[in-house]
């Protein structure tokens, strides 16, 4: 059997130290992507047995009294017999999950002076344990990580946790798998971080998708190069079996990798929703079924959790069979479409995420889908138009780009001849655009302000005229007329040109009101 009392074989060598007089151990919370600082102090006031934590500490943060217990003893360390008090500063912070066991647990060694103090002040623990002292992993360890690095400590991190971690980050990081491994760090004569294996590129399932697998829908192609190239949204119409979902799936694959700083923002998201991270280089692509709810697609519950459009930062969110979403989920886009972000307001803390998505979604024109088709459809006029009316008029005036996917020729099902369209050539246009738009504006042109429009998306004179002509007959909105004007600005981008003409305006009016 295992005794209460003792010292652990792996630090035979330093022995019980004096306890100190105070001793202070740093550890972080999560409240959606942030991991605000905690400061956790044990304390043995004498008198009966007993074990207490403070500190706003919810129901699983209580719970970690057993797990600590049970784990030090587990090593054949000594677990106070009288009276420990364990404080999780700040007070009116609130504490979620077993992320603040392992922490504890270096807590209640120090103060019994089992660890020596050198370290601990450079160092920040985060990890679940076991009851047998294994450390298991936990959501927001990227973010806690990214902390640390600002607050130039090290992290003693679950080895579960390693992969979201590796290649990104280069804080001073110390995974470890048991509580027996942390100690032995306390207790080393100096700090040595441990190298992470990087993850290996992968080109998956994305590589292996092309839009010559598309029949026809030479139009749409076009529509999803324009989106491609400048960020923009987009909405295709069309009766089923088209190929709108197609199509949407492939445009991940014109976008361009992730870069560094675009990769750890989505590792970030990832960790925080507690979900492994897609490979560095890839662009999130998330399609959400219809059902869903609004905070699973902006975010919340208890503790805040990212929803889909975080998930789908610096990526694709598809949204298929659109007008069939809930009406509360899509009105709650319209904010994010515009700022790229997300605030989710609780009674005392706003929670922000990041949601630089690219909205692309696909919707039948009537109930049964095959509006206008006298053999299939026997839709009424106001049931199209209810259909239609599901979506409102703010939502559809942020989406860029609306295009037509009709129903594909027999002629184009069964061509044999050499596909039109050179996609490899599409590709690198689509990425010289995009480092053009970066390099010039500093953003993609999605993401100008209505200030940067006047300046990089201005009009010759017949591209004004055509324009003007527009506005009269079609009545378009501030909004509508700034995106009408990205538009055209990424489609003389996709060309190479510096100017944007009567041509690019053309183009880009038909998206909009085609």
């Amino acid at each position: 059997m295992m005794s209460d009392t003792g010292t652990n074989p792996a630090g035979a060598g330093d022995g019980p130290a004096s306890p100190p007089a105070h001793t202070r151990i740093h550890t972080r919370a999560q409240f959606g992507i942030e991991a605000p600082p905690v400061t956790i102090e044990a304390h043995q006031p004498g008198g009966a047995a007993g074990f207490s934590v403070v500190g706003m500490a919810q129901t699983a943060v209580r719970e970690a009294r057993d797990r600590v217990k049970s784990a030090i003893k587990t090593l054949r360390l000594d677990f106070p017999k009288g009276q420990l008090v364990v404080n999780l500063a700040p007070a009116d912070l609130a504490k979620h999950g077993g992320r603040y066991d392992l922490a504890i647990a270096m807590s209640v060694l120090a103060a019994t002076g089992q660890v020596p103090a050198r370290h601990l002040e450079r160092l920040e623990f985060i990890g679940e344990l076991s009851l047998y002292g294994e450390v298991r992993g936990v959501r927001g360890c990227f973010g806690a990580a990214l902390a640390v690095a600002g607050a130039r400590r090290g992290l003693v991190f679950p080895v579960a946790n390693a992969r979201e971690l590796a290649g990104l980050l280069d804080a001073p990081l110390f995974p470890v798998s048991t509580l027996a491994e942390a100690v032995q760090l306390a207790r080393a004569a100096a700090l040595a971080p441990r190298p992470l294996a990087r993850p290996t590129p992968s080109g998956g399932a994305v590589a292996g998708l092309s839009l010559h697998d598309v029949k026809g829908q030479l139009a749409a192609k076009r529509a999803l190069a324009v989106a491609a190239a400048g960020g923009h949204h987009l909405l295709m119409r069309g009766p089923p079996g088209t190929g709108k979902t197609m199509l949407a799936k492939r445009l991940a694959h014109l976008l361009p990798p992730l870069s560094r700083t675009e990769a750890v923002e989505v590792a970030h998201v990832y960790s925080a929703a507690g979900r492994e991270r897609p490979p560095a280089e890839r662009r999130p692509f998330r399609d959400p079924h219809h059902t869903a709810s609004a905070a699973a697609l902006i975010g919340g519950g208890a503790p805040v959790s990212p929803g889909e459009i975080s998930l789908a930062h610096r990526g694709v969110l598809f949204l298929d069979e659109l007008p069939e979403f809930h009406r509360d989920a899509l009105e709650a886009l319209r904010e994010p479409l515009e700022s790229s972000e997300v605030v989710v307001a609780r009674a005392n803390r706003r929670c922000r995420f990041p949601a630089g998505f690219q909205l692309v979604a696909a919707m039948n024109p009537c109930p049964a889908g095959f509006t206008c088709d006298e053999v299939r459809c026997r839709c009424t006029p106001q049931q199209v138009q209810r259909y239609q009316s599901r979506l409102s008029g703010p939502l559809l005036d942020r989406i860029d780009l609306n295009v037509e996917v009709g129903p594909v020729s027999e002629d184009e099902l069964w061509e044999r001849s050499p596909p039109p369209l050179d996609e490899a050539a599409l590709r690198e246009d689509i990425v010289a655009a995009r480092a053009t738009q970066l390099r010039l504006r500093g953003c993609y042109n999605r993401d100008l302000e209505a200030a940067d429009v006047e300046r990089h998306c201005a009009l010759d004179a017949a591209g004004r005229r055509l324009l003007k002509l527009a506005i009269q007959r079609y009545g378009l909105s501030a909004r509508a007329i700034h995106r009408v004007q990205k538009s055209a600005r990424t489609i003389a981008d996709l060309a190479g040109e510096a100017s944007i003409t009567a041509a690019h305006v053309a183009e880009a009016l038909s998206y909009r009101v085609g």
